[in-house]
């Protein structure tokens, strides 16, 4: 339950992170596939629950290349996993957020992109469809692509988290599909459900006191310690 409640305060805060912060604990005591469908029922509620917050700031025009995108890529990546090391994917993508978190936290003014346009918003959600299909890390790319568009926090959070609601929900349907939504899985997932929801509560109520800056700065450090937590995960 404190893993539930922790890990729907971040995703109310921030619009992502419910398994970086919730598998800090579930993993002491649930077996990983266990825990793994977990995390997906409990970031698809408080996704979901924390996803009016920015409810006005959602323009579909923006998403749809996203979600488009990130619908075509997962199976791709699903069709590529047996050719790829998952263990060795996630240190690489560890690596590249610790690089790209480290360099743009010392700038003065973060950097932005402005070219590309749809076709570049589309490319990014095929990649982020692709690591998720692969080894589950459809967030990153999507989110980092955000934060170089410049645009304000809410946007941000309209795009990505909308994004991340579609794939997860994808996952979700492909997890009962193959089985792994058990009986424990969802009696656990009765236990967790309350935590996550008063955890989404609390962070989305907080989420309204920070600005863009300090919004951007909370981002890029979940960032980092996703990076971090990739590549420890794989050492031990």
């Amino acid at each position: 339950m404190l893993g539930a409640l922790c890990g729907g305060f971040v995703t109310g805060l921030a619009g992502f992170g419910t398994g970086l912060t919730a598998l800090g604990f579930w993993l002491h005591v649930l077996e990983p596939p266990v825990a793994a469908a977990l995390v997906v029922i409990c970031s698809v509620v408080g996704q979901a629950q924390s996803l009016h917050a920015v409810r006005r700031a959602i323009a579909w025009g923006r998403a749809w290349p996203f979600v488009a995108g990130g619908l075509v890529g997962i199976p791709l990546g699903v069709a590529v996993l047996r050719t790829v090391d998952p263990r060795a994917l996630k240190v690489l993508v560890g690596r590249l957020l610790v690089a790209y978190t480290t360099a743009t936290l010392g700038f003065k003014r973060w950097p932005t992109v402005a070219w590309g346009g749809r076709l570049a918003d589309g490319v990014v959600g095929v990649g982020g469809g692709v690591l998720g299909g692969m080894a589950g890390l459809s967030g990153p790319l999507p989110t980092i692509w955000c934060g170089l568009r410049g645009w304000s926090g809410a946007a941000q959070r309209g795009v990505y988290q909308l994004y991340n609601l579609a794939v997860l929900a994808v996952v979700l349907v492909v997890y009962a599909a193959q089985g792994l939504l058990t009986m424990r899985v969802l009696w656990l997932a009765l236990v967790c459900l309350p935590a996550t929801v008063l955890g989404a509560f609390l962070g989305t109520r907080l989420y309204g006191r920070v600005d863009d800056r300090q919004f951007r700065a909370i981002v890029l450090w979940m960032l980092f310690a996703s990076g971090l937590a990739l590549i420890v995960s794989n050492l031990l």
